[in-house]
């Protein structure tokens, strides 16, 4: 699976790269954290156009998954396999695994592997709690994680609109990886990947400036009385409650697919 995916990469770029420069005032932000060997790229994710502004704002390939679904839509059919999305079957069974190990395959490449942690775009603005995949995947194949806030894409293209607006800013920040190393003694912890995951949402929220709330992200946005919005400072850091130190400021989802189906969450 992995092997297809992405062999457009450089055509697609060469195309979008200078297109989207025209359309947009992309404002890129630390990407000195980005480490030179595998990593994983852990976005936000506001707008559907943030699959094609991450990727245009790194200056190497990054293989992403995607909903299947993005297949049966012919303006995302070809441009999304082309530029690095793994479409998986978000069903559960062979699918999570032939994902998860399609995954694993590319960092062990040594490559970039971006997946985002809500799952799915939030439709209400908040960033919503993360899926532990991103964080299971970085365990198993001993790869940093670098958190990014994404900014303005939504209001490029919001939920539902049909069609782009052009000339506005996009803001794309890279924070300092989260290493998994330092978690090694803990591989059997069923609450480790929650932390991990947890220290990851606190940097989203710094670098992205979304208010956090404490559940799920879903097709609908929650209602107003069913939310619970958490202040960034009472938020895990992952780090004994204290803020994690970076850059400046400024159906079932894709993320939870990414997990062994034998190992409980451990939310």
């Amino acid at each position: 699976m992995a092997d297809t995916t992405g062999k457009l990469y450089p055509v697609a770029r060469a195309v979008l790269a200078p297109a989207f420069r025209f359309l947009w005032h992309v404002y890129r932000e630390g990407l000195d954290n980005v480490p030179r060997g595998r990593a994983i790229i852990a976005p936000n994710h506001i707008s559907v156009l943030d699959s094609f502004f991450v990727p245009l704002a790194l200056e190497r390939k990054v293989t992403y998954v995607g909903k299947a679904e993005y297949l049966d839509n012919w303006k995302t059919r070809y441009l999304l396999p082309a530029m690095g999305m793994i479409p998986i079957d978000r069903s559960g069974g062979e699918s999570s695994k032939a994902a998860l190990d399609a995954a694993a395959e590319v960092l062990q490449r040594d490559e970039l592997f971006g997946i985002y942690p809500e799952g799915t775009r939030s439709r209400d603005g908040f960033l919503h709690k993360g899926h532990t995949g991103a964080a299971r995947l970085a365990v198993r194949v001993n790869a940093p994680i670098v958190p990014v806030g994404i900014k303005g894409t939504v209001d490029v293209q919001p939920p539902d609109a049909k069609l782009p607006k052009p000339f506005m800013p996009v803001v794309i920040r890279f924070g300092e990886a989260i290493w998994p190393e330092r978690y090694t003694q803990r591989v059997d912890d069923r609450l480790l990947y929650r932390q991990i995951t947890d220290e990851v949402m606190y940097e989203i929220r710094r670098l992205s400036g979304q208010e956090y709330v404490d559940s799920y992200a879903t097709k609908e946005a929650p209602a107003a009385a069913a939310t619970t919005v958490i202040p960034v400072e009472e938020m895990p850091s992952g780090n004994g409650g204290r803020a994690v130190e970076g850059t400046a400021l400024m159906r079932r989802s894709s993320a939870e697919v990414l997990r062994p189906t034998s190992i409980a969450e451990g939310d």
